[in-house]
């Protein structure tokens, strides 16, 4: 297999996922990707006219984010009618997912030059646009395999693992900390994002919130109790009876998870570019990285949010290498106790993990968040001279994913 070189990544600042009131929300989705496009296109790494594919990532693909995203983002940039694009889903993964689909092709020799990334405007086509819920609306599947809300997914693991409601505030407070002291750090990966007439409407991640304690966190209400007692089985079993009745050693589900310690609602977009050891030669392309590995699973779907650890583990196997190995580790923050359960399975130092903050502190907006990641981690090996980065998230339905880039 050929190499897939990391040239550049870049990405928005998040802005807060609420309709006429996030700093994003008066902006298609298209529009800001297409911001990101003609930043990457205007950094001098490779001219738009050589790429081969855009790739992006995005989950509720309806609305203002249906009819193909990505291509309709290509001719918002202004890019050549000739660059053609492909939208796909992978749930939170969408994004990372792109990247990978992209490595590939570069890898195989099928294409030289790739961008890839993702894009979702939760203030504009909020979670569950796209209707049906996770198993879209199929009562025989349904049947077959139920698929508790991933909230209840979190709780249960925490009660699994015994994690406490201290554990998971302890999670979101360090995130806040960190995001919180690294703001200033990679300004030149940040693309601020303008209005139609040129003024800047948002240059720095609009979520977090660096005034957050401990106290004020263990003040806020568990966000899923309500949802838990929801009465949805064929017999009125509640959702938190089913995932109980599923999981016996659980016991009584422990309701942990708030607004506070799960991710934030954010609009956003990201992109990478990749290119073959062949295109870096012909045009004197300086690469950032190189894929060194990329894997993913599916798992257990009522639980569902358990498989970044074998997704890592996978990874992890075809690059020859032991989680010891990885100099840092993006683990996204999806729910606090995701992060715990991985970072215990795996055996991680802690101190090793989203040493930036995370999805918590700064937002997860859905199909964008892994091409984020990937350009964060991208990021602090090239500010702190380290080699490889790991970087994995938890996937709706049951699913895995990770990617280990090597720096150059």
């Amino acid at each position: 297999m050929n190499e897939s070189y990391i040239l550049d990544a870049v990405r928005t600042p998040r802005g807060r996922g609420k309709a006429g009131k996030g700093a994003l929300s008066g902006m298609h989705p298209q529009e800001l990707l297409a911001q990101v496009l003609r930043a990457l296109d205007g950094r001098g790494t490779f001219e738009a006219k050589d790429v081969e594919d855009v790739m992006i990532g995005c989950v509720s693909q309806v609305n203002e984010q249906g009819a193909n995203v990505a291509r309709n983002a290509v001719l918002a940039a202004g890019w050549p009618n000739e660059v053609p694009g492909v939208s796909l889903n992978r749930f939170c993964a969408s994004g990372l997912q792109a990247v990978h689909f992209a490595a590939m092709a570069v890898a195989s020799g099928a294409l030289d030059l790739a961008v890839a990334g993702g894009v979702e405007s939760m203030s504009r086509v909020p979670m569950g646009a796209d209707r049906g819920g996770q198993d879209g609306g199929n009562l025989a599947l349904r049947n077959r395999v139920f698929q508790v809300p991933q909230g209840i997914s979190a709780d249960l693991i925490a009660t699994l693992e015994g994690f406490s409601r201290a554990d998971v505030d302890r999670v979101a407070l360090r995130s806040q900390q960190r995001a919180a002291e690294a703001t200033a750090r990679f300004t030149s990966s940040l693309v601020p994002v303008v209005d139609a007439q040129g003024n800047v409407v948002l240059a720095k991640d609009e979520f977090p919130r660096p005034e957050t304690t401990a106290e004020g966190l263990a003040a806020l209400k568990a966000s899923f109790v309500e949802l838990g007692a929801a009465a949805v089985g064929p017999a009125g079993e509640t959702l938190d009876q089913i995932a109980e009745a599923a999981y016996p050693k659980a016991g009584r589900i422990q309701h942990v998870h708030t607004a506070g310690n799960s991710s934030g609602i954010v609009d956003g977009a990201g992109a990478v570019v990749l290119a073959s050891a062949r295109y870096v030669k012909e045009h004197g392309a300086k690469p950032r990285a190189r894929i060194r590995s990329m894997a993913t699973v599916g798992s257990e779907p009522l639980i569902m949010l358990t498989a970044p650890a074998p997704a890592s583990e996978k990874a992890l196997r075809k690059a020859g290498m032991k989680a010891s190995d990885i100099d840092l580790w993006e683990i996204n923050e999806a729910f606090a106790g995701v992060v715990l359960q991985t970072i215990r399975a795996l055996g991680i130092d802690e101190d090793r993990v989203n040493v930036n903050g995370g999805s918590i502190a700064l937002g997860h907006p859905l199909g964008a968040t892994g091409a984020m990641l990937l350009g964060t981690a991208l990021a602090e090996l090239e500010r702190t001279g380290k080699a490889t980065a790991l970087v994995t998230m938890c996937v709706g339905g049951g699913q895995g994913i990770a990617t280990i880039i090597e720096r150059i």
